[in-house]
């Protein structure tokens, strides 16, 4: 294509994307006045005078061809609301291991089974620990037999005081052996050592187990723990006993309260969040270890001022609103924090009673005199149309 060809298609694009730009993107013509290139068409100019309505002197009856409408800023406090995704655990959870090795000979639970602490579960054979007590126990009375020999030939001075003394150490020993050989035996019984559900049982009658098997796992369900993880704004706002909601990720219709049980010390340094800890309560039982909550918090947030939606405009350097102080528009630039249903918080430079115009904002502009049809928010409705400001 020859090189003035590519010189028209190229002007004929930059001129279809500056008149694009200047139809269609709000402020296109006040950048351009802003340099001295056209000018801005005020909108009341444009609009027909009402017949018979005062025109200000100078010209300055911007406002005298329709009237806006305004509200006042108020104040509303942004909603700070924690959500997180946390798991779900037993409010105690043991694995049930034996003290001793031995061959299982009796299971007493299975798999659902609901124990008190100190209840027998199963049972290791103990042949050999039953005859040590036996023996122990043999030895025992010997010793004591032995004793009391001695203390009757103390009385007739046949025997000596170490011999006594020896005899009540052969006793003492006695009992101690008495006692580690029934602690043995009583250890071939394998207790719950809380209350709460056994789980799935990973061994049989007849196994052989060491003190490293895994009998039994039994979990308190009284009450579940969510562990999940704030981000560490939240670090100075989040409490101990602060109330917490859950629902979980299955089922988002149920919802359970509770509140944070503990606090992590320190934020972890690679996700910079910390670690929380909720309790909830589970009388009914539906609630298991490992489900998946999405754990909410609310806290209390800052203040800020608040306008009507549609008084929030745009333009090519932001948001802002059009404010009226004494009859005269003036634009505001604003910051939005949040979006609500009925208002939109902002951070700017206005002050609770302001008028802002939320409707009729084509009949405005910076500096011009606006005419107020109605005020929102004030008692009556449709106020008469008011020349806010004469010349």
């Amino acid at each position: 294509m020859p090189v003035w060809k590519q010189l028209i298609v190229c002007i004929a694009l930059l001129a279809i994307g500056a008149a694009a730009w200047l139809f269609f993107v709000p402020g296109s013509r006040e950048t351009l006045a802003s340099f001295g290139i056209g000018t801005v068409p005020a909108a009341t100019e444009a609009a027909a005078p009402a017949a018979g309505a005062p025109q200000g002197a100078g010209g300055r009856g911007q406002g005298s061809g329709g009237g806006v409408i305004t509200s006042p800023v108020t104040t509303a406090t942004i909603n700070d609301r924690l959500q997180a995704i946390g798991t779900g655990r037993a409010a105690a959870t043991v694995a049930v291991t034996p003290f001793a090795s031995g061959r299982l000979t009796e299971l007493l639970v299975r798999s659902g089974s609901n124990v008190e602490a100190g209840d027998i579960i199963a049972r290791l054979d103990s042949q050999a620990e039953a005859i040590a007590v036996d023996r122990a126990r043999f030895a025992l009375e010997d010793a004591q037999a032995r004793l009391e020999r001695v203390n009757q030939l103390r009385s007739s001075n046949t025997a000596s005081q170490v011999q006594v003394t020896e005899a009540q150490l052969g006793v003492e020993n006695g009992r101690l052996e008495l006692a580690d050989a029934e602690l043995a035996l009583d250890r071939r019984q394998i207790e719950a050592p809380i209350s709460g559900v056994v789980g799935i049982l990973p061994v049989s009658v007849g196994n052989y187990v060491t003190n490293a098997t895994e009998i039994a796992s039994i979990d308190d369900r009284s009450s579940i723990l969510i562990d999940f993880w704030a981000p560490e704004r939240y670090a100075g706002a989040i409490e101990v006993g602060a109330a917490i909601e859950a629902s979980l990720i299955a089922r988002p219709n149920e919802t359970f309260r509770g509140e944070v049980r503990a606090i992590d010390n320190r934020v972890d340094a690679e996700s910079r969040t910390l670690r929380v800890e909720a309790i909830i309560e589970n009388p009914t039982d539906a609630l298991r270890a490992g489900m998946s909550f999405q754990v909410r918090m609310s806290f209390p947030g800052e203040t800020y001022p608040a306008v009507d939606p549609l008084s929030v405009q745009w333009g090519t350097d932001g948001a802002f609103v059009w404010a009226v102080e004494g009859g005269v528009a003036r634009r505001v630039p604003v910051r939005v924090v949040q979006r609500n249903t009925d208002s939109i918080l902002i951070a700017a430079e206005v002050e609770p009673g302001m008028q802002i115009v939320s409707e009729g904002i084509h009949l405005v502009r910076e500096g011009g005199d606006v005419r107020i049809a109605q005020r929102r928010g004030e008692t009556g409705e449709g106020l008469p149309a008011v020349e806010a400001r004469g010349s």
